[in-house]
């Protein structure tokens, strides 16, 4: 079954819809008469007509904004909560399962543009079993940077979300490699990943109570994985995390909560109080405490301030101005907290890629430089 993202579905989708109004325009004259058969003849044609253009706009959407990423979840033939795998003590396993080239100005060695790699994460603590793209830059394979750990930057989507979108339409390994080429950001390793790990539930990043422990997986058993596989540092200065939507929440709150796991975030077009639908079922069950815990605004107001940097990204009609301004209102020293407004910009990729470019030099002024030996 071709992939429902796929170029090739998106061009047979279109050519068929515009054979459909092709054919009901040339077909109409000949459908002209009042009896039984040109009346029927007329509403097939028009709603074959309807139904085709439908289903094309609906998929360069669904491609366009990664609503649904697979057949299984836009059928929601796929109702399994995650794979929980026992594992021994330790830091839990990374597996390749394939690479591939980046190509740029630079050309496409890996030591001039770096790689992307797909791999398979499995929780030691939490039992989580996730996919990730791993990109590494340039100067991972150079032999003058062969015994330097490079930063980590955790890169999560929006729900459902996709990670080929982080790729392809938000453009991180592309900007990343221009930020460090420019001298604005250190060389740094990306783990882009979508928030939802549990098949297609929204948890929120919460460790469920009795359910999917998702925010130990990101910010205890992901960073432990991440840098027994590739010469990431173990630092939590030397972590970060970004997220647009609820990545974003979540990038915020891993920072908030577990300073020890990521000591920067930036969130764009994120939320601060965590998200209940029918998405998410209950994420708390009934512990008031544990809501309010993961209400970040709750947290810079009644928690001890912690020493964390964070990047908030809106713009004028954002959804999410007025409660920016409510958090920009409520931090304290040590923690940091910086924005960016845009005059304009809704909810959309087109206003995360104007806010990635500022917010990765921002991050180069948060993360430690790494030095060629």
């Amino acid at each position: 079954m071709p992939s429902l993202t796929g170029t090739p579905i998106q061009i047979v989708a279109v050519v068929l819809a515009a054979t459909a109004f092709a054919l009901t325009m040339w077909l109409w004259p000949r459908l002209a008469g009042k009896n039984w058969k040109a009346w029927t003849g007329r509403i097939g044609a028009f709603l074959v007509a309807q139904v085709a253009m439908l289903a094309a706009m609906g998929l360069v959407a669904n491609s366009y904004f990664g609503f649904y990423t697979s057949w299984t979840d836009l059928l929601g033939t796929n109702d399994s909560p995650g794979k929980v795998v026992d594992q021994q003590p330790g830091k839990g396993s990374l597996s390749l399962r394939w690479e591939e080239k980046v190509f740029s100005s630079q050309g496409s060695a890996r030591e001039r543009s770096g790689v992307l790699q797909q791999v398979s994460l499995t929780g030691a603590k939490s039992g989580i079993f996730s996919d990730a793209t791993v990109y590494l830059p340039p100067q991972y394979f150079q032999p003058a940077y062969q015994h330097q750990k490079f930063p980590m930057l955790l890169v999560l989507s929006g729900y459902p979300g996709s990670i080929e979108k982080l790729v392809t339409l938000l453009n991180y390994p592309s900007s990343t490699l221009e930020a460090i080429d420019e001298g604005k950001l250190p060389p740094t390793v990306l783990v882009m990943m979508r928030p939802a790990v549990t098949g297609n539930r929204d948890t929120e990043c919460v460790d469920v109570p009795r359910g999917p422990q998702v925010e130990t997986f990101f910010t205890e058993d992901v960073p432990a994985a991440v840098s027994a596989a590739y010469r990431v540092s173990d630092q939590p200065e030397q972590r970060a995390a970004i997220g647009n939507s609820t990545g974003g929440y979540c990038a915020l709150k891993f920072a908030l909560r577990k300073p020890d796991s990521y000591r920067t975030a930036i969130s764009l077009s994120g939320y601060y109080t965590t998200a209940i639908d029918v998405t998410t079922g209950d994420l708390f069950e009934g512990d008031e405490q544990l809501k309010k815990e993961n209400d970040l605004l709750w947290l810079l107001k009644n928690r001890p301030a912690q020493p964390v940097s964070l990047l908030l990204a809106t713009s004028y009609n954002e959804y999410n101005y007025q409660a920016t301004q409510e958090m920009v209102g409520a931090f304290r020293s040590p923690t940091k907290l910086s924005t960016i407004t845009l005059d304009s910009g809704g909810h959309n990729f087109h206003t995360w890629t104007r806010e990635i470019p500022p917010a990765l030099e921002w991050l180069g002024k948060q993360l430690q430089q790494v030095r060629p030996a």
